[in-house]
C-alpha cells in the first residue's frame, strides 16, 4: 500500500528527495511520515505530517529535512537538505489511521507494528 523511493548515495552536504506513494490517497490517514534505522540501531521518528496539515521533526533533522504531500494527496515526500554521514539509513514511509489523541506525543509514542509500513529505502550519505 506504500511505496518508498529516492534513496541512493550522496556526498555529505549535498541532498535527496524520498518519495513515498500510497496505493490510494493519503487523506484517509491520521498521519503519515518517515522512519529510519540505522545498522544495529532502532528505528527512528524523522518527520510526520498529520491529515490537518501539521508537520513534526526530530530534532536532529530540523532545519534540513521538509516533508510535504503532493497535490494529488497520493504521495508524500521528505526533502532532506545538508546531509550528514549520520542520516545514512534505511528509511521508511509509515501511515496510520488512528489519531492517537491528536497529539504528537501520542503519535510518537504508539506501538510502532501500528499502521502500514512501506519498503525501505537506502540512503548513504559519504563524508
Amino acid at each position: 500500500q506504500l511505496q518508498a523511493s529516492g534513496g541512493g548515495l550522496v556526498q555529505a552536504g549535498g541532498s535527496l528527495r524520498l518519495s513515498c506513494a500510497a496505493s490510494g490517497s493519503t487523506e484517509e490517514f491520521s498521519y503519515i511520515g518517515w522512519y529510519r534505522q540505522a545498522p544495529g540501531k532502532q528505528r527512528e521518528f524523522v518527520a510526520a505530517r498529520s491529515s490537518g496539515g501539521s508537520v513534526n521533526y526530530a530534532e536532529a533533522v530540523k532545519g534540513r529535512f521538509t516533508i510535504s504531500r503532493a497535490n494529488a494527496a497520493n504521495t508524500v515526500y521528505l526533502q532532506m537538505n545538508s546531509l550528514k554521514p549520520e542520516d545514512a539509513a534505511v528509511y521508511y514511509c509509515n501511515a496510520v489511521l488512528s489519531s492517537y489523541g491528536s497529539t504528537w506525543e501520542g503519535y510518537k509514542s504508539r506501538d510502532l507494528d501500528d499502521g502500514y509500513w512501506g519498503q525501505g529505502t537506502l540512503v548513504t550519505v559519504s563524508s
